[in-house]
Formats: structure tokens, sequence, C-alpha cells
């Protein structure tokens, strides 16, 4: 099978979730509070973890973790941030956006707010979060582990999951799985398109639903 990022961009989440509910990972879905920042408002990816907590002091390394992290992280990753739904001040900015874009990183999605709007807006690098906030955070929230597993809004995930984000949410599929999960999309998306077909040409909906079986 060819390169599981590059199918996985050509579905929309909704089919993707639809997937994993059949094959019963029906908690594979954050929350929607998490939605796109940016224009790039599209990414999928490798899961790369990071975990983020609230400080009340600037550490003695501000970043060092969050620098570590973005470091380690390869080409096709997608870096995900459980920052507990953190509002206190901008996890994410234009310059950690260069550097992660110049190495191939995807795009990040996280519990947590972002800045800098004025640039991300012109760049091609997704960022999902929470809100907006000038207020930087160093001092406010700091990374305090990365590359172990996480749980974001009830959604365990860790290296090597993949992930879908689109202007609907944010689906997270399991590493075992989204062989069949890709499979299946296709399967899916063919079935909408003649269900689709038959509903414009006026087919009423629960003769259209007996039909095909999905809605």
């Amino acid at each position: 099978m060819s390169n599981p990022i590059e199918q996985l961009e050509t579905f929309y989440t909704a089919v993707v979730a639809d997937v994993l509910d059949s094959l019963g990972y029906r908690n594979q879905t954050l929350s929607a509070d998490i939605k796109a920042m940016t224009p790039a408002n599209k990414v999928s990816g490798r899961v790369f973890t990071a975990k983020a907590k609230s400080v009340s002091a600037i550490p003695d390394e501000p970043y060092k973790l969050e620098m570590a992290a973005i470091d380690s992280m390869n080409s096709g990753d997608v870096l995900v941030v459980d920052a507990d739904h953190n509002r206190q001040c901008a996890f994410w900015g234009e310059l950690l956006s260069t550097a992660c874009q110049a190495k191939g990183v995807r795009g990040i999605v996280m519990s947590a707010c972002t800045r800098d709007l004025w640039a991300l807006n012109e760049f091609e690098f997704p960022v999902f979060g929470i809100g907006r906030t000038p207020a930087d955070s160093k001092g406010r929230i700091d990374v305090t582990q990365f590359g172990e597993p996480i749980n974001i809004d009830g959604v365990e995930t860790k290296n090597g999951d993949y992930i879908l984000g689109d202007i609907d949410g944010v689906v997270i599929i399991p590493e075992n799985m989204v062989d069949k999960t890709i499979q299946l999309a296709n399967e899916k998306v063919n079935e909408e398109n003649t269900l689709r077909a038959d509903l414009s040409c006026g087919m009423p909906v629960a003769e259209a639903f007996q039909k095909h079986g999905i809605l």
C-alpha cells in the first residue's frame, strides 16, 4: 500500500470517523473546541505527542522540552499536544511554525492557543487549537514530556498513530487500523457518491437509505 499520509489527505474527517465507528473505534474524535485556526485548514500525518502543563513561574530553562520535541520530529509528523485546554497564553506561534515547516512537519493539533495569526494566515502550515491570545507561554505553560502516550478529550493517542483534521474537526486513527481505515474509507466515498447521485435525482431519503444503507 502506498503512503498512508498521502491517502488520508484525500479524505474528509467525517468519512474517516464513520469508518472508525464501524470498526468499533467510537471515541477517536477530538472535541469541537479544537479547530483550524489558520486558512491552511487540513492536516494529515503521523502523530508525534507532547504534554504541556500550566506553570506559575518562568522555568530555569524555558521552552527546553518544547524545542527538544520539535528537533526530534521527522518529515510527515504532526505535533499533537495535550495542554489541558489551557487558555492562559499562546503555546504556538510563527517562529515555531517556521521551524516545523522547514523540516517537513505537517502541522500542529493542540488543546491550547496560538498567536501570530498575522503571519500564520499567510503560511501553508496548519495550526489547530482552541483559541488565540497574544500572551507568551513563558512562565505560563511548559512542555513536561514528549513522545509518550497522551489523552486529549478522552482520545488516547501515541507516536505512530495517524491524524486527519479539516474544517469539521480532528480524528485520530490508531496505527494498527490505518490500512483498514483507508480501504473502507475509499469504499464509503464511492458509496456516498452513488447515494448523492440518487438524492440529486429526487429519490426519497428513506428509499435512498434503504438502498445504500448510509446517510
